[in-house]
């Protein structure tokens, strides 16, 4: 049987992020994909000008249709918009019997906010304590965590921090660092660093996307999470 994955997020209708991207990431992988909307962007590769969220009824609905019907083997979320729709979800997930990767989406590559300060909070308070592995870049961990973080110690201290408000697992991304883009895991025991060359490019639209969905669509298909990394 083909695995399936599940990505609860928001749509870009430049296909270069969110559910467009995740799809095409699972179909990559070998893996059926599934899309819960969250909300809808008015954005190209170089801009966002537009951000209208679901009706949390209405994401919940949708995920209540697939979780019946087409159950997945790993799911991720990304830009969730609001604090009610944080929380819908993060009730959902109480009762997944799947990893959950949370992407915690809160700033485009541009610039534009994507969720509230109220969703941030919620973020932190709700969903964190949900995830299988969080994936935050730089701003995105000292932004859940309030840590400085300006190189490999700082994203150390900041994924203890991250399993300690309850992440099973923590991956901090380094692609915004001076001088390199070191990823670092912290698994709840062990560390794990991914080093990795920076390339001069602008070509970097999505990027979080198409990580989180790798490491999803390989959950979905049984592999262990340091190996999915």
């Amino acid at each position: 049987m083909i695995p399936v994955a599940l990505t609860i997020a928001g749509s870009d209708p430049s296909g270069g992020a969110g559910i467009q991207a995740d799809l095409k990431t699972f179909h990559r992988f070998g893996v059926y994909g599934e899309a819960v909307i969250t909300l809808l962007t008015v954005q190209n590769t170089t801009r966002v000008s537009r951000v209208e969220t679901m009706a949390p009824a209405l994401v919940v609905e949708q995920l209540q249709a697939v979780l019946e019907d087409i159950r997945p083997g790993a799911a991720k979320t990304g830009a969730l918009g609001n604090e009610e729709i944080v929380n819908a979800v993060a009730e959902a997930a109480a009762g997944f019997d799947f990893p959950l990767v949370v992407d915690p989406v809160m700033i485009s590559k541009h610039g534009a906010p994507l969720v509230s300060e109220a969703a941030r909070s919620a973020i932190a308070n709700r969903l964190v304590p949900r995830a299988f592995l969080l994936t935050p870049n730089l701003e995105e961990a000292a932004a859940l965590t309030g840590l400085r973080i300006d190189g490999l110690a700082g994203m150390r201290r900041a994924a203890e921090a991250l399993a300690a408000m309850g992440a099973h697992a923590a991956l901090v991304k380094g692609g915004h660092l001076a001088d390199c883009a070191t990823d670092v895991l912290f698994d709840g025991r062990q560390w794990h660093e991914f080093p990795a060359r920076r390339i001069a490019t602008n070509n970097t639209h999505g990027t979080g996307c198409t990580y989180s969905a790798t490491i999803t669509a390989e959950l979905a298909r049984g592999t262990e999470l340091v190996e999915a990394v």
